[in-house]
C-alpha cells in the first residue's frame, strides 16, 4: 500500500493535529468540523478547503496509524511463519505479532502517549460505512491471515468457538487502549509495553481455555472408535470362520455302515 503524504506544517497540518487530538479524546462520531476549526481558531470552511470533507480528514487520520500497524503485523507474522515452517507456531508468538506493533507508533505522533493509544483503540474499533475501501481491504487481509494461523495452532477448538474467542480478544485489546487510565501505573514510568505483555498472557489463556479437555475427549473418542472397529473386525472374522465351517460340513460325504464307526 502506498505511503501517505502528510502536511509537514501550515494550516493543513494544524487542522490534522487538532483532528487527531479531538478524535482521541472524544471519538470519531462526537467530533464535528466546527470542533476542529475552533480548536485552531480557523474558519469552518478551512477543513473543506484543505481536505474536502470531515470524512476525508477522518480517513487520513485512520490510515496514518492503521497502515503501519497492519503492515508490521503481517511482517512479524511472515517472519514467525518462516521460523516455524512445518511446525505449529506457538500461540504467544502469534499474539506478539498482533499486539506489539502498536508500540511503534509513539515515535510517529506528537500526541501524548496516553492520547495516542486512545486514538489507536478508537481507530481499530471503527467498523462500518464511510471507511476507505483500501483500509477495509487491508484490515480484511490482516484479519484473515491471523485467523488462519490461530486456527492452525488451535485446531482442536471448533471454528465458531475460535472466532468468538478472537473477537473477545480484539475487543479486550481495544478496551485496554481506549481506557488505559483505569489501570494502576507507577508515576513517570511508561508501562504500556509491560501492560501489553500482561494482556498477551491473559489472551493466550483465554484462547486456549479448555483445549486440554477437548483433546482428552478426542483421545477417548479415538480409543472408543478403535475398540469398536476392532470388535467389528473380530465379529466379522468369527462370522466368516463359522460360515466356512458350515460349508465344509455340508460338503463332507456322510458314510454309513460298519466302516463309518472307524472313520475319525
Amino acid at each position: 500500500m502506498r505511503e501517505l503524504t502528510l502536511p509537514e506544517s501550515g494550516p493543513k497540518r494544524k487542522l490534522l493535529d487538532a483532528a487527531e487530538q479531538l478524535f482521541a479524546e472524544k471519538g470519531f462520531e462526537a467530533v464535528s468540523v466546527r470542533d476542529v476549526t475552533q480548536l485552531v481558531k480557523m474558519n469552518v470552511a478551512a477543513v473543506n478547503y484543505h481536505f474536502g470533507s470531515r470524512e476525508a480528514i477522518m480517513s487520513l487520520v485512520i490510515m496514518r496509524y492503521a497502515n503501519p500497524v497492519n503492515e508490521e503485523r503481517l511482517a512479524r507474522l511472515e517472519s514467525a511463519e518462516r521460523k516455524w515452517t512445518g511446525k505449529c507456531m506457538p500461540l504467544e508468538e502469534i499474539l506478539d505479532a498482533f499486539v506489539y506493533p502498536l508500540l511503534g507508533q509513539t515515535s510517529k505522533s506528537d500526541l501524548p502517549e496516553r492520547l495516542l493509544y486512545k486514538l489507536l483503540g478508537r481507530i481499530f474499533a471503527e467498523n462500518g460505512d464511510g471507511l476507505l475501501p483500501a483500509f477495509e481491504e487491508q484490515l480484511r487481509q490482516t484479519n484473515d491471515r491471523f485467523s488462519r494461523v490461530f486456527g492452525e495452532t488451535l485446531s482442536a477448538i471448533p471454528a465458531d468457538e475460535l472466532a468468538a474467542r478472537i473477537h473477545f480478544m480484539t475487543g479486550g485489546l481495544i478496551h485496554l487502549l481506549t481506557h488505559q487510565e483505569m489501570l494502576p501505573s507507577e508515576s513517570g514510568i511508561s508501562h504500556m509495553e509491560v501492560t501489553l505483555g500482561r494482556f498477551i498472557r491473559f489472551a493466550a489463556a483465554g484462547l486456549r481455555e479448555g483445549i486440554e479437555d477437548i483433546e482428552d475427549i478426542e483421545d477417548v473418542d479415538d480409543v472408543e472408535a478403535a475398540e469398536a472397529a476392532e470388535a467389528a473386525e473380530a465379529a466379522e472374522a468369527a462370522e466368516a470362520a463359522e460360515t466356512a465351517e458350515t460349508a465344509e460340513t455340508a460338503e463332507s460325504p456322510v458314510k454309513t455302515g460298519p466302516q463309518a464307526m472307524f472313520d475319525f
